[in-house]
């Protein structure tokens, strides 16, 4: 039995609150690319092998190593992906403003009930603030920012996950034993960054990771689900959601402290 009682929850972003990936970020770097005049297109497999690494900056970097080694680069490369980058989310952002990336199941219903049952919240994304910021006021409203004690994202640590970085000063800003936590995350270098930093895991997969090893997750379910959307155990013990559909924070107190 674990010695502390579950006293917060930290959440990633992207994959996890939202399936922002796919039909957002990915989207959004194709809309910038265009924008800028390249020809670059990255198709719905293409991105799924970008994802092996972490950050949009680094996916670019990645991209011209592996992929477009007939581009010459500019002498100030950082400078050219980092106005790439912050163009992509200013179209990223734009697709959040028309709805376009709704939260997954059971998110905004867990948040509420945490809230309502007076637990800390905090976000840990390698993704950039301006995303997250986006992301929180277009589907939960404006006052949602403050919901969340700790908001880490993006380069606030110099080592993005799978490091354990972005977890352990979310930890160090809330004070929080990472023993009185629990992580949300929806793939392997996700898993490896809260494990890393000694936080009980729960993940939800998507389509970019369902093939991910989730070793050392506490539970993996193919979505938080919804009372008419049941969601699936697909590692870990059934009995932990003590026979309901749908996760909710009596089935993850018994979840942290199994």
């Amino acid at each position: 039995m674990s010695k502390e009682t579950l006293q917060a929850l930290l959440f990633d972003v992207d994959g996890t609150l939202a399936d922002t990936e796919k039909d957002g970020h990915r989207v959004a770097f194709n809309l910038a690319f265009e924008q800028a005049g390249l020809d670059w297109h990255w198709d719905v497999a293409l991105y799924g092998e970008l994802l092996e690494v972490t950050g949009g900056k680094e996916r670019m970097k990645l991209y011209l190593d592996k992929y477009n080694t007939d581009f010459e680069k500019p002498e100030n490369l950082d400078d050219f992906i980092a106005e790439l980058h912050k163009s992509k989310t200013a179209h990223y952002t734009e697709l959040l403003s028309r709805g376009s990336i709704p939260l997954r199941p059971g998110v905004e219903r867990l948040i509420n009930e945490a809230r309502d049952a007076g637990l800390r919240l905090a976000i840990a994304t390698t993704t950039t603030p301006a995303n997250v910021d986006a992301l929180l006021r277009h589907t939960l409203g404006e006052d949602s920012l403050n919901w969340f004690e700790v908001i880490a994202a993006g380069d606030i640590v110099p080592a993005k996950k799978p490091a354990a970085d972005i977890y352990q000063y979310a930890l160090k800003e809330m004070q929080l034993d990472p023993a009185a936590g629990l992580a949300f995350e929806d793939s392997y270098n996700g898993i490896l960054s809260s494990l890393g930093a000694d936080l009980k895991t729960v993940i939800t997969i998507n389509d970019y990771t369902k093939d991910h090893d989730f070793s050392g997750a506490a539970i993996v379910l193919d979505q938080l689900g919804e009372p008419d959307s049941a969601c699936r155990v697909l590692q870990g013990d059934e009995r932990l959601l003590n026979g309901q559909p749908w996760l909710n924070l009596d089935n993850l107190k018994h979840i942290h402290q199994a």
